[in-house]
């Protein structure tokens, strides 16, 4: 422990020290807190060190490591110095969603993480959002359906606990006063006309003449009338490249050209078009340079409730075991572990725990499939003449110290072919079974 303190102090002035000399900011390239925290260590030298090698190494390999999830996810983590780690987690998100995460640490000096989400296609990662502890929380709307990353990586030597949430939900307003996901009964893709065309949009009703909103601020692009729509209106959000089509309106309200902002009233539910003889609704379309998308995600009022984190946190950064064969779940696919396999648990959610194995796989467990290693498994004693201890399951890690025959030995849990043990000076570490 006082080494790691030693260290923390070289690395922090290090750091101070060429913070001083090159100054707060680049006003000619802006970066994020995370390249920019990176810079330093470059720059003071660090990344020549082992420590420093290895943050920067976290950095790109947690990317490539990332852990599958689902969303609405939360989650109460813990980042620990000795580890220098990142995790990354990856998840799946629709063109016209909205991405919000908030990230909370408990407030130690020295723990700030640096969160940045990426879009992944084909080993690429694209850097869209960045944050830090001492920010905002981050929100973007998605620009594509595919595969996003977020990665989370504490500065160096960094420890704390944290609380991580991440949901996703509309980037727009829903097009009426009252949101109610129920008034959508017709979707994307729906055969129309006996199967020769699709169903552009979506259909959302309501009684006649009820108010069609602006879901965001910006200009009407188009008021006018056709066979299919009736009286429609075209509508294009500030800032972004798709157009809204409102149509079978019974009334048009605005006006080509005029700049609506959020609530704004464009027209009013109607019958028009080929919808005459029908229930009043509103078809809901979204025209990009690329064509037709699903409109749902963009206004889906369906509200995400982060689940409750019900596994035990006092478990956080502890060594726990197996208390059975049970099945890790690694990426949705499952992965036996024998009885009193070793792992170490990194985040307690729902009633499961994100744990880590010792040769550093990332996975889920249930909280009941776990036991403390308080009590050990058996007494072994040692038979041969001298046992290497390692500080990791693997024959090619630093050895800690060596066993002599007739050494009493605490067996705790094991690892593929080695044993955790204890021994009577209460010093841990791996042997070959």
């Amino acid at each position: 422990m006082k080494s790691l303190k030693l260290l923390l102090c070289i690395f922090v002035s290090s750091i101070m020290l060429f913070s001083c000399k090159s100054g707060p900011f680049n006003l000619l390239k802006p970066q994020t807190p995370h390249q920019a925290y990176q810079k330093k260590i470059s720059a003071a030298g660090l990344d020549q060190t082992a420590m420093g090698a290895k943050w920067l190494a976290n950095a790109q390999e947690s990317l490539q490591n990332a852990v599958a999830i689902k969303l609405p996810y939360q989650e109460k983590g813990y980042f620990s110095a000795e580890k220098n780690e990142a995790i990354a987690f990856k998840f799946n998100l629709l063109k016209g969603q909205k991405l919000q995460i908030k990230l909370d640490r408990k407030q130690i000096s020295g723990f700030d993480v640096f969160s940045d989400v990426f879009e992944s296609e084909s080993g690429n990662y694209k850097l869209l959002a960045s944050a830090d502890t001492l920010g905002t929380s981050i929100q973007l709307d998605a620009e594509k359906t595919g595969l996003y990353i977020l990665r989370l990586q504490p500065e160096l030597l960094g420890a704390g606990e944290f609380t991580l949430g991440i949901t996703s939900g509309a980037s727009l307003d829903f097009p009426l006063k009252t949101a109610n996901r129920n008034s959508i009964k017709s979707f994307w893709g729906v055969d129309r006309d006996n199967g020769a065309r699709r169903h552009e949009g979506i259909d959302i009703f309501a009684p006649l003449r009820t108010p069609v909103l602006a879901v965001a601020a910006g200009t009407v692009t188009r008021v006018n009338t056709n066979n299919l729509g009736g009286k429609v209106v075209w509508f294009r959000p500030n800032g972004k490249d798709y157009t809204l089509y409102y149509a079978h309106l019974d009334e048009q309200s605005v006006t080509e050209g005029e700049a609506v902002v959020v609530g704004d009233t464009l027209g009013r539910m109607g019958t028009t078009g080929n919808a005459i003889g029908g229930l009043p609704h509103l078809h809901l379309g979204i025209y990009t340079n690329g064509g037709a998308v699903d409109p749902l995600p963009f206004v889906d009022p369906t509200v995400q409730v982060l689940p409750k984190i019900i596994s035990p946190t006092v478990a956080l950064n502890t060594t726990m075991r197996t208390n059975a064969k049970v099945a890790l779940l690694i990426d949705s696919q499952q992965v036996s572990l024998p009885d009193a396999t070793i792992l170490r648990i990194t985040a307690a959610l729902s009633n499961k725990y994100r744990i880590e194995l010792p040769d550093g796989k990332v996975g889920y467990l249930k909280s009941n499939q776990l036991s403390s290693i308080s009590k050990p498994l058996c007494k072994q004693t040692v038979s041969t003449i001298e046992k290497v201890v390692f500080d990791k399951p693997d024959s090619a890690a630093a050895v800690k110290s060596t066993l002599k025959n007739g050494e009493m030995l605490n067996i705790l849990g094991s690892y593929e072919n080695y044993y955790l043990v204890v021994n009577a000076s209460d010093e841990i570490g791996w042997i070959e079974k």
